[in-house]
């Protein structure tokens, strides 16, 4: 397949430097084995999801193909197609030099953070597919082996009237009783109808009581059956945020999560410090460089990178790492489609501090028919065995869902 890069690179110059370059670092031999492979392209597809997921697949001369996904978002697709001709020619199995690679090749566009991370990390997990699929091994093994044999999962849970605390709790115990999980997620960035002015992110105490009602139904209508987190999505001032954590201290809160903006992280370790009860974050950091600041500062009870988004599968682990050393436990967040949620299971199996990945697709009914497989099963994610994610893309599911505009990958 011939590709346009926009003209940004020469594909042939850049293979040509690589291959000087590879040379000198001495990892050019031959490999045996059937490891003797080359990357021919990387394309993309948008599926037209609760979110608009970005699958990307990494193409080779052996002609096996490996799948991944980047967090969503706009730009991600011409990102990967910019990174393309750094890859074209490169042998698949060398996933971190090849990342660092990405990562120096596009350090002056923001490979500190953000979208070009994000860009990154969906071809860092189409990697993993990729390269078990050339060594038959399953992505947990290439990580370092398993801590167990299926992830838990927790449901972020939605209803039509979202600031009903009643009604909330009903769709808490449907959700446990019909759907077999036990382990929600609930939004409390819910209008109460107590607000004067919701940009000024201070709570009045009409609606700490609001949010503090919500979780007392919640958490009294599923307890021993259940655990619940509460979202805030950052939208509450330190003050505010620290009224609520200590007005739901008294119920079984798993934990509060994003109750104050990512930005300042000495504001997050005062909220996580004044209160007992748990708080999370973590889903708007890049990188280990960044997240490791909330471990190390006490920021957090629970870090919760969000895999595809952050840097991708080894990345993660990296996180997972340093929380371990100081026995914090991890909460991946997960938007993703059954692609990037079983990369996400993957990486959970390979930690020893993985607590629960996040499900945010219940409401959608074909997600599972993007993947042959079965994913989900009584709230649990067993971790394939087979090579790579374990998992088959269903091109005619992708096809009927793209987002407008897009193309259908090239056939493997």
């Amino acid at each position: 397949m011939t590709r346009d890069y926009g003209g940004l690179r020469d594909p042939n110059a850049e293979y040509t430097m690589r291959k000087l370059s590879a040379e000198a670092m001495g990892v050019t031999a031959k490999r045996g084995g059937g490891r003797d492979v080359e990357i021919t392209d990387i394309q993309t597809t948008m599926v037209d999801g609760n979110f608009p997921w970005t699958l990307v697949r990494v193409y080779t001369d052996a002609g096996i193909v490996g799948t991944g996904e980047a967090y969503w978002g706009a730009g991600v697709p011409e990102l990967i197609d910019r990174m393309t001709p750094f890859l074209v020619g490169e042998n698949p199995l060398d996933i971190d030099r090849l990342y660092e690679h990405l990562v120096q090749k596009t350090s002056g566009e923001g490979s500190v953070e953000g979208v070009t991370v994000t860009a990154i990390a969906g071809i860092e997990v189409a990697l993993h597919d990729l390269a078990g699929r050339i060594l038959e091994l399953p992505a947990y093994q290439l990580l370092g082996g398993k801590y167990r044999d299926e992830v838990r999962v927790y449901c972020d849970c939605h209803t039509a009237a979202e600031a009903d605390p009643e009604a909330c709790a009903d769709e808490a115990e449907r959700v446990v009783e019909e759907l077999g999980y036990d382990a929600l997620k609930f939004d409390l960035d819910v209008p109460s109808g107590h607000e004067i002015d919701r940009a000024n992110r201070h709570l009045r105490p009409g609606e700490v009581r609001h949010k503090a009602d919500i979780v007392e139904r919640v958490t009294e209508r599923v307890r021993n059956r259940a655990d619940v987190a509460f979202d805030c999505h950052w939208s509450f001032g330190a003050n505010s945020a620290e009224r609520l954590a200590g007005a739901i201290e008294e119920h079984d809160v798993w934990w509060l999560e994003d109750p104050v903006p990512p930005e300042n992280i000495d504001v997050q370790e005062r909220v996580t410090r004044s209160t007992l009860t748990p708080i999370a974050a973590g889903e708007n950091r890049y990188r280990v460089t960044e997240l490791r600041r909330l471990v190390e500062d006490g920021a957090v009870d629970i870090v919760a990178p969000d895999m595809p988004k952050m840097g991708g599968m080894r990345e993660t682990v990296k996180v997972a790492n340093v929380a371990d050393q100081h026995y914090v436990p991890v909460a991946m967040h997960n938007v993703a489609s059954p692609v990037g949620t079983v990369a996400g299971a993957h990486v959970a199996a390979a930690i020893p501090n993985a607590l629960a990945l996040e499900y945010h697709s219940y409401e959608l009914d074909w997600w599972a028919d993007l993947v042959s497989e079965p994913v989900i099963e009584d709230g649990r994610i067993t971790v394939p065995e087979d090579p790579g994610l374990g998992v088959t893309l269903d091109l005619d599911t992708v096809a009927e869902h793209m987002v407008e505009g897009e193309t259908l990958f090239d056939p493997e």
